[in-house]
């Protein structure tokens, strides 16, 4: 199945030439790395071994936050629609791991039927057993943002005396596997829940490691004013620096991620400058999901090279006869010093080396006799690995991405609403309201939007988008929301609203604001007489 595309490659010296970088990377996994993480016994004290979906799979984002912090909501807002199983409340009302992905019908697969589907990435997962499982599902919609990435939902993490109840598995556990495996871990604050409960402390120590793909989102910040922001900013940094334990700045993007008006309206820049920031970091994930692969390949062959010098050193130092369990406990007691050893012999860095409490742990369960000695052999093919393959892969790594100019980023959801109208930095009954009705519905409340229109001075009958945004804001609806109005308003898509076009966009922001839903495409009796028939 893994075949070298130059089959003379050993022979002529010259670098294997792959199909494509998902291709190449699986293939330098299963012929060169997996046979020395499986003499070693890798798998066992790190990570399961990389499976067919885990080289093809697109892009994740896994969201992670305590209770009521907007996480669902968050994921409502990219996608601009429901998704099968969603719950939202102030209480904590997700208590399922849920993987959001697309599918051409739409419904939810449940964790037993999904850890066993070779086509997902999860099938590892099912070591965690029966009481996760049960809390584990994919929910399938077919949504456009759908089509680049996928996203995954956790449980809200609890706090006081709640996260002293027993989830039946160990969810800092499932997290770092996830965090392994996905592109973006967004953390999620609210502004008025910055306490860092103890749960929380255990989950983002969990993610050691990981700390590049780790953005950190403050939300529902709209619920705060200008100098409360501010305070709540710092109150967030001081938390933060006392987890993270980095000498580095976190970056922290500040906005609200839902569709309701906007609280305080002061912030509104800021909002958009930081939702744009965020936007373009997640669009460019299908860009970079190449060289994410490639970069953690490479991490998990340094951590098995590392692995391998530690089996093999203990190995070497148990007595062959007598006193083998005092000699084994001796070892693990004193790993410390065999870290230090090591790191001078082969001069690695230290921060190649595994967490030195939990590998004390995990060779407590062990039987030093099944380990290997240092087998060269192994060890030699995964630097050349290191030297040259990977050099070519990161060759092929522009040129992929020129190649996939059809898909460079994420698309539709809140992504297009947001990008494609003046406001980028299904229909309830308020939509329904004057259907079949002779009059045209938004005529009822014409001469306050005429009135407005003649102040925004139109010329030759039309006003620009900036004269439109300017009054559209007002309302304190998001950009998103804003954006899906602009787009089914300007009717003949020539970036300007006449009278009837400015018309609509006002009735639509009424209908939003009385807490009904925007049509995604418009009705047939919202459509202004003057445009009926009209095709841009």
């Amino acid at each position: 199945m893994f075949t070298w595309l130059n089959k003379d490659d050993k022979r002529k010296k010259e670098p294997t030439v792959y199909a494509n970088v998902s291709d190449g990377l699986r293939q330098l996994y299963k012929e060169k790395l997996y046979p020395l993480e499986e003499y070693y016994r890798f798998h066992e004290f790190h990570s399961p071994p990389l499976d067919e979906p885990d080289f093809d799979a697109k892009p994740m984002i896994l969201l992670v936050g305590q209770y009521s912090t907007g996480k669902t909501t968050f994921i409502k807002y990219l996608l601009e629609s429901d998704f099968p199983g969603i719950r939202i409340g102030p209480e904590p009302t997700t208590d399922k791991f849920i993987a959001v992905m697309h599918g051409t019908q739409e419904g939810v697969i449940p964790g037993n039927a999904l850890v066993v589907d070779p086509k997902k990435q999860f099938r590892p997962l099912s070591k965690f057993g029966n009481a996760f499982l049960n809390r584990f599902q994919c929910s399938q919609l077919d949504n456009p943002v759908l089509e680049s990435i996928s996203i995954v939902d956790t449980p809200g993490i609890l706090s006081g005396e709640k996260q002293r109840v027993d989830r039946g598995y160990d969810f800092s556990a499932v997290i770092e596997w996830l965090s392994e495996r996905v592109d973006r871990i967004i953390l999620l604050f609210d502004a008025h829940k910055l306490d860092i409960s103890d749960e929380f402390r255990r989950v983002i120590e969990s993610m050691k490691g990981y700390d590049e793909k780790i953005r950190i989102v403050l939300n529902k910040a709209d619920m705060v004013d200008h100098q409360q922001l501010m305070r709540v900013y710092g109150a967030l940094m001081w938390s933060l620096g006392k987890v993270l334990n980095t000498p580095e700045v976190a970056r922290v993007y500040i906005g609200s991620f839902w569709d309701h008006p906007l609280h305080f309206d002061v912030n509104r820049k800021l909002f958009e400058l930081e939702e744009q920031d965020l936007f373009n970091d997640i669009q460019s994930l299908p860009r970079n999901a190449a060289l994410r692969k490639l970069n953690d390949l490479i991490k998990r062959t340094r951590l098995a090279k590392v692995h391998a010098y530690i089996i093999s050193h203990l190995k070497k130092e148990m007595p062959s006869m007598f006193g083998k369990e005092s000699k084994k406990k001796e070892l693990i007691r004193d790993l410390d010093k065999v870290y230090a050893q090591i790191q001078r012999e082969h001069q690695i860095s230290p921060g190649d080396f595994p967490n030195i409490g939990r590998m004390r742990n995990l060779l407590l369960e062990q039987d030093f006799a099944k380990f290997h000695l240092i087998k060269p052999k192994l060890l030699e093919t995964v630097d050349r690995m290191l030297a040259e393959d990977i050099a070519t892969l990161m060759k092929m790594i522009p040129h992929e991405n020129e190649v996939h100019t059809d898909q460079p980023s994420v698309k539709g959801g809140a992504f297009d609403s947001y990008n494609e109208s003046p406001f980028n930095i299904g229909c309830g009954e308020g939509a329904d309201r004057g259907r079949g009705e002779e009059e045209w519905v938004v005529s009822k409340d014409r001469y306050k939007y005429d009135e407005v229109f003649q102040s925004l001075n139109p010329i030759n009958g039309k006003i620009t988008g900036a004269a439109a945004k300017s009054e559209m804001v007002k309302s304190r609806l998001p950009n998103s929301v804003l954006g899906k109005v602009w787009k089914l308003a300007d009717i003949d898509r020539d970036g300007m609203l006449d009278a009837d076009e400015f018309a609509l966009s006002m009735h639509l922001i009424n209908i939003k604001i009385e807490g009904h839903d925007i049509p995604t495409e418009l009705p047939d009796h919202l459509i202004p007489p003057s445009k009926r028939g009209f095709t841009p």
